[in-house]
C-alpha cells in the first residue's frame, strides 16, 4: 500500500493512533492539528508532514491541502467536540461551534482535497459520527445534530464521488482515552460504571477506532462506500 494520507486531528488520540497504523502499512502522512508542539512531536516520530491550523478559519482547508501535496490516497477527519448540556442550557453559539467543527469542517476538508484524492487510483475518506445519532441520549442534542449531518454527508459524498473516492464513517461510543472524554470521565470508578452500560462491559479505546480507520483507508476495503459503521461495544443495538 502506498500514497499519502491527510489526517485532520493528527495529534489527537484517534488521529495519532490511526497515523501510526497507517505508517506501519506503508503510507506517507500529513498531519493537521491546532497545537504546534504536540503535533510536531508526533510528526517527527512518524516522519510526517504537518500543518498547524485553526479549522474555524475556512481558508485553512485550501492551505492544508496545498501543503499536503497534489495527490492523496486518503483523508481522515478525526476532529470532534463533546458539548453535553441540557436543551435549556444550549445556546446558538454552542450549536454553531459543534456544527462548524464536526460537520462543516468535514465537508470543507473533503471539498478542498477532492482534486488531489481523484488523482489516486483508489482513494478513501473516513469521517466520524457517534453512537448518539442512532441511540437517543439525553444532553446530546447538539452532538447528535451535527453528527447526524455527518452521516447524511457520508452517503451523499459516497454517491457523488464514486467510483474514484470511497467515503465511509465510523460511529464510536465513548472512548476512555480520547482527549474529549476527560471532560466526562473523572475517575476509574466512572470508567467502570460507564463501561457496564455496554454489552462488552468496557469503554472503547482509540486503538479500537484506529484499527477500523486504517482498514477503511486501505485497499482491503475497496468495495465499501457510503457505510456508517458502529464501533461501540454493542451500545447502539444491544440493550444492557
Amino acid at each position: 500500500m502506498s500514497g499519502k494520507v491527510l489526517i485532520y486531528g493528527g495529534s489527537g488520540a484517534v488521529g495519532s493512533a490511526s497515523a501510526r497504523l497507517l505508517k506501519e502499512m506503508g503510507y506517507d502522512l500529513h498531519l493537521v492539528g491546532s497545537g504546534e508542539e504536540k503535533l510536531r512531536k508526533i510528526a517527527e516520530e512518524l516522519g510526517a508532514g504537518m500543518s498547524v491550523a485553526d479549522l474555524r478559519d475556512p481558508a485553512s482547508f485550501k492551505r492544508i491541502t496545498e501543503e499536503a501535496g497534489k495527490e492523496l490516497a486518503g483523508l481522515v477527519y478525526a476532529v470532534g467536540t463533546i458539548n453535553l448540556k441540557s436543551l435549556r442550557r444550549l445556546e446558538e453559539a454552542d450549536f454553531m461551534e459543534d456544527f462548524r467543527l464536526n460537520a462543516l469542517g468535514a465537508v470543507m476538508a473533503v471539498q478542498a482535497a477532492a482534486a488531489a484524492l481523484k488523482k489516486h487510483q483508489s482513494a478513501s475518506v473516513v469521517l466520524y459520527s457517534s453512537v448518539a445519532v442512532q441511540q437517543g441520549m439525553a444532553m446530546h442534542a447538539s452532538l447528535s445534530m451535527c453528527k447526524g449531518a455527518v452521516e447524511g454527508l457520508v452517503r451523499s459524498l459516497a454517491a457523488e464521488l464514486a467510483p474514484q473516492i470511497r467515503v465511509n464513517a465510523i460511529a464510536p461510543s465513548l472512548l476512555q482515552d480520547s482527549d474529549l472524554s476527560s471532560a466526562i470521565i473523572k475517575s476509574p470508578e466512572a470508567v467502570e460504571a460507564l463501561g457496564k452500560t455496554h454489552a462488552l462491559k468496557r469503554l472503547g479505546k482509540a486503538q479500537d477506532i484506529a484499527s477500523l480507520t486504517a482498514f477503511l483507508i486501505s485497499d482491503q476495503a475497496d468495495w465499501m462506500t457510503g457505510q456508517i459503521i458502529g464501533v461501540d461495544g454493542g451500545r447502539s443495538v444491544i440493550q444492557v
